[in-house]
């Protein structure tokens, strides 16, 4: 969602880098070009106005003339400001009620429905009772849509067939309160905050469900018309927070940088990919980072606690000490790579300093995808024994995964050699395995 931004902005400051004393002059020239591709990104000018004149004073302030690293600690002062204009702090749901309640709204197409699934996932992840009641009586299917959901993830469902929202709502908490639910999701129809028809409808279904979070689902591909309507909304149902759906998005991200400060209500969650699980908490501190090339490591390591199996990597350590780690093993590991987003997703969690560029993310992802390739052309007996797969089978499982006869052997001669270095380092002989890479053997 940041990319483009992201880019300007580094290079803006990379301008700032080498300079061991800096001028007034150079600050507004890097506040300039900061200023253009905040613009460019569509956030909203008034938020720019305030923003770049609060980093300015703070910029010409003794702190950095005086500073042995004047740049770094411009940029420090820019991801400050850029966290405080997010929301400083990740927030949590506040979740009161028998059962709590949480209304999801927004305009038509926003990803409201999607979103509430991806909610609900996120709550039963934190062993929290869910229920999904579908409030939507004006887009055609779309109590359906929910339903399908519902089952996908394993999430209780409700609706009521020719009843009006507010009445389903209240029909809902009832369930809930049978169920013994911990939180019920209302998801409502889509809505125009210039239809006071349909703004008045919300009104009455919050009125019924009296819902102890109002979050107004954002569709980061909105741009400025994102701000009027959160405005709007937040006028009529007093919001409680935002989530952003759409975030992995070719969009320029400028909505995420305007509603907090617009409403003085936080962004709570992000939704990005088709996948019900593309779902996370929103961490102000760690996008700003994002943004000015700094890495996000610390949503790396929650993306990997969401697939990690801690009793599945226990084994799977065991059998890499013991020498009996398989081909079939290591599929199982590029599955879970994939689940955190693959190997671009997961460079791009470190600094820019790293000097990672798009041809090793291009590189790593093919790497993977080929490999993957590889093993899932071999039987299940060959994964587990290749010292089985002779010429012949080769010849097989390289016309079956588009490679070439020397890439199964580089792989097969690669996960032999890492083995013995596991092994080997595993006994206390000394031996070289690339940091970071003991999980991701030939590689």
């Amino acid at each position: 969602m940041f990319d483009s931004l992201s880019e300007k902005v580094q290079g803006a400051f990379k301008k700032l880098r080498g300079k061991g004393k800096l001028t007034e002059k150079d600050i507004d020239e890097a506040l300039k070009e900061i200023r253009m591709a905040l613009l460019e990104a569509d956030v909203n000018f008034k938020v720019v106005k305030v923003f770049l004149s609060d980093i300015r004073e703070k910029c010409l302030g003794e702190e950095v003339f005086s500073s042995l690293t004047p740049g770094q600690t411009v940029i420090k002062i820019v991801h400050g400001a850029m966290s405080d204009l997010l929301g400083t702090t990740a927030k949590d749901l506040k979740l009161g009620g028998n059962p709590s309640v949480i209304m999801l709204a927004g305009v038509q197409g926003s990803g409201k429905t999607t979103s509430a699934a991806k909610l609900a996932l996120y709550l039963k992840r934190k062993n929290k009772l869910v229920v999904l009641a579908a409030c939507d009586t004006q887009r055609a299917a779309a109590a359906k849509q929910l339903e399908i959901l519902s089952k996908e993830i394993g999430i209780d469902f409700f609706t009521a067939e020719g009843k009006s929202p507010e009445q389903i709502a209240t029909d809902a908490l009832g369930y809930s309160r049978l169920k013994g639910a911990d939180v019920l999701i209302v998801d409502t129809a889509g809505r125009q905050h210039v239809d006071d028809d349909l703004m008045d409808e919300i009104s009455r279904i919050n009125d019924a469900a009296k819902p102890s979070e109002r979050l107004f689902v954002v569709d980061c591909m909105m741009g400025q018309q994102a701000v009027d309507a959160a405005k709007s909304f937040n006028d009529r149902l007093e919001l409680t927070g935002f989530i952003l759906s759409k975030a992995d998005s070719d969009s320029r991200g400028g909505a995420a940088l305007s509603v907090t400060h617009a409403t003085g209500k936080p962004i709570k969650f992000t939704g990005s990919g088709e996948k019900v699980s593309d779902f996370e908490q929103f961490h102000p501190d760690r996008v700003a980072s994002r943004i000015l090339g700094m890495g996000d490591v610390m949503s790396l390591i929650d993306k990997a606690q969401a697939v990690y199996d801690e009793e599945a990597a226990e084994k799977m350590a065991k059998k890499m000490v013991e020498g009996s780690f398989t081909l079939e093993d290591y599929l199982d590991q590029i599955e879970q790579i994939s689940n955190m987003g693959g190997i671009g997703e997961l460079l791009k969690s470190f600094p820019a300093n790293a000097k990672l560029g798009e041809d090793d993310f291009e590189s790593g992802t093919q790497e993977l995808a080929r490999t993957k390739a590889i093993i899932q052309s071999m039987t299940v007996k060959e994964r587990n024994n290749p010292a089985i797969i002779n010429a012949s089978r080769k010849r097989r499982i390289a016309a079956g995964s588009g490679t070439m006869v020397s890439d199964v052997n580089r792989l097969l001669k690669g996960f032999e050699q890492s083995k013995k270095l596991i092994k080997a380092m595993s006994s206390g002989r000394r031996g070289g395995i690339a940091p970071g890479r003991m999980n991701l053997p030939f590689m």
